[in-house]
């Protein structure tokens, strides 16, 4: 496979990532349900259906007459080969196949269906569209030039790797070769230790680098669906050792990847836990208070906790970043198209009756959310072209799924379907009602204007909930790569602008444009919340909390 096609998978790797959004679930009855809705709906609209057909009679003349116009998209990968558009067969092939994925599109565009079951209708179409593509089979012309290649052992190799997944991977194609990384030898090897653990997490202090630190310690909270080590991913992705060479004092949660035994674990649980860690940071630091860091349903944990202490009248936390969170669940998103009080419902019962929400599970709906970046690029790639799954640690950790507790999926699910966090007291937590613009502290928001899962404008909607001041910061990239963002990417932007306005789209006109990578101006805005420098602690924890396990620690390669 060419470098630049392995580019592209990474790419679509890091913009595709698995988070928290689609905690619902896509039910197969929900998809057949809207198959047969729109199979009735040709019955029921003969002269519509009988107008579009003719169309596509008309299109396919022109097709075999050779004067068709019809071509794929700029940016669609899958046809870049140019026997697609040289050979007359196979332009011919693919312009039937664009005809009919048009024609289809369009008779449940212009159809009488409600505008939700018009969305319905375009996802199922997509579905069967995207399955049925012409590059999906061995007449790809990069399939059959890698028989030829190879003398047919490029298609044993794909029926070996297509067995292989039947077995080991409930026969999905795999995106990553689990065997090419080791966490704590090739990834997540920064020096740390743990210096305290509870049931639910794991506390990791990561050893200075510099001759004096800030006063003011950051703690790192990652989300729950995901292992922590996309801070520490490699030394050259690591925030973790950004955060040290530039005198932070670097705490991060390692959460335990609960099973049906944990199956009670709520937000609440997760809240308390997390209120133990800030103590053990305070009692090992000698500070008054901490920053904090909490991404996608972490940085849902962290807000909550910080409302928790606004309405105790605690200040523990003097400042918060926010990265690609969303507290306002009002998602217009593919996720949002099969919800209902039934499907919600559902999704909890299910969750509950097996204790935890499987993380490998949730990785397969998602991967049908985006087919053709999740599924049929690693059929090709896997099958058909006979290749190994990529090497490549974001696919590594982002296979390396954890499970959900039962109890914390349905606040999950609750908080989905109430949205009770852009409402002042409508959420309790540890017993208390939370209203986030009780929480006064500085806020720093992260978003990426390509980021599928956590859309930026609902980050914006979110980050304006708050009482405090707050910088919001939009990157030029996906989900991940959001965070995943080192100094001297030549392609990285962002913008800034202090002023949180109503309209988003308005604030992303006026704001300013920047190059290289928002971690430097986050690290400036950082370091002036985080106290005066001060010599290096000489070791790691305390006489109470002495350092226990190397980094990345135990509950990381529970599975």
């Amino acid at each position: 496979m060419s470098d630049k096609n392995i580019d592209d998978l990474k790419r679509q790797a890091s913009e595709n990532t698995l988070a928290l959004n689609p905690v619902i679930g896509l039910r197969s009855k929900d998809i057949l349900s809207s198959a047969r809705m729109i199979l009735t709906q040709t019955l029921r609209q003969p002269l519509h259906s009988a107008r579009h057909s003719a169309q596509l009679g008309l299109e396919l003349g022109r097709v075999l007459l050779g004067r068709s116009s019809l071509a794929p998209e700029p940016e669609d990968k899958r046809f870049t080969d140019p026997t697609w558009s040289k050979n007359p067969l196979y332009r011919r092939y693919l312009q039937t196949y664009l005809a009919w994925r048009k024609e289809l599109h369009e008779w449940v565009e212009h159809s009488n269906l409600a505008a939700d079951d018009i969305s319905r209708g375009h996802f199922v179409v997509n579905l069967l569209t995207e399955a049925m593509s012409p590059s999906n089979n061995l007449s790809n012309p990069a399939a059959l030039k890698r028989f030829f290649e190879t003398g047919g052992q490029s298609l044993l190799d794909g029926l070996s790797h297509l067995a292989k997944d039947l077995v080991e991977n409930g026969g999905m194609p795999s995106q990553v070769n689990m065997d090419a990384f080791e966490v704590g030898k090739s990834l997540a090897t920064t020096e740390g230790a743990v210096v305290f653990r509870n049931d639910m997490l794991e506390l990791i202090q990561y050893r200075p680098v510099t001759e004096q630190v800030h006063g003011r310690p950051l703690l790192v909270v990652p989300p729950q669906i995901n292992k922590f080590y996309v801070f520490d991913l490699s030394p050259e992705k690591s925030l973790a050792r950004f955060c040290l060479r530039n005198g932070i004092q670097t705490f991060i949660i390692s959460w335990r990847n609960p099973t049906k035994a944990q199956r009670e674990w709520g937000l609440s649980s997760y809240i308390e836990a997390l209120k133990e860690a800030i103590d053990v940071i305070l009692a090992i630091t000698g500070s008054d208070d901490i920053n904090m860091l909490g991404a996608c349903s972490g940085g849902i944990t962290t807000a909550a906790l910080l409302g928790h202490y606004a309405a105790r009248g605690e200040n523990k936390v003097n400042a918060l970043t926010l990265m690609v969170s969303v507290l306002d669940t009002q998602l217009d998103t593919q996720i949002s198209l099969f919800v209902n009080e039934e499907t919600l419902e559902a999704a909890k019962r299910r969750s509950y009756q097996a204790g935890v929400l499987e993380g490998a599970d949730l990785a397969k709906v998602f991967a049908w959310m985006r087919p053709n970046d999740l599924i049929w690029n690693y059929w090709v790639n896997n099958y058909l072209l006979g290749n190994e799954p990529p090497i490549f640690d974001i696919l590594y950790w982002n296979n390396d799924t954890t499970r959900l507790p039962a109890a914390f999926h349905g606040d999950l699910i609750e908080l989905f379907k109430t949205n009770p966090l852009i409402r002042p007291n409508a959420l309790e937590v540890c017993g208390t009602p939370i209203d986030l613009k009780q929480v006064t502290c500085d806020l720093f928001c992260l978003a990426g204007t390509n980021d599928h899962i956590t859309p930026w404008q609902s980050c914006y909607r979110s980050a304006r909930l708050f009482g405090g001041k707050c910088e919001f910061v939009l990157s030029n990239s996906g989900h991940i790569q959001s965070i995943l963002n080192p100094p001297g990417n030549p392609k990285a932007r962002y913008m800034t602008d202090g002023e949180l306005g109503d309209d988003p789209l308005q604030w992303q006109e006026n704001a300013t444009k920047h190059t290289d990578s928002w971690w430097l101006y986050w690290q400036k805005w950082l370091a002036e919340r985080s106290g005066e420098l001060k010599k290096t602690p000489t070791k790691l924890g305390n006489k109470a909390y002495p350092a226990a396990e190397a980094s990345p620690g135990t509950y990381v390669h529970e599975r």
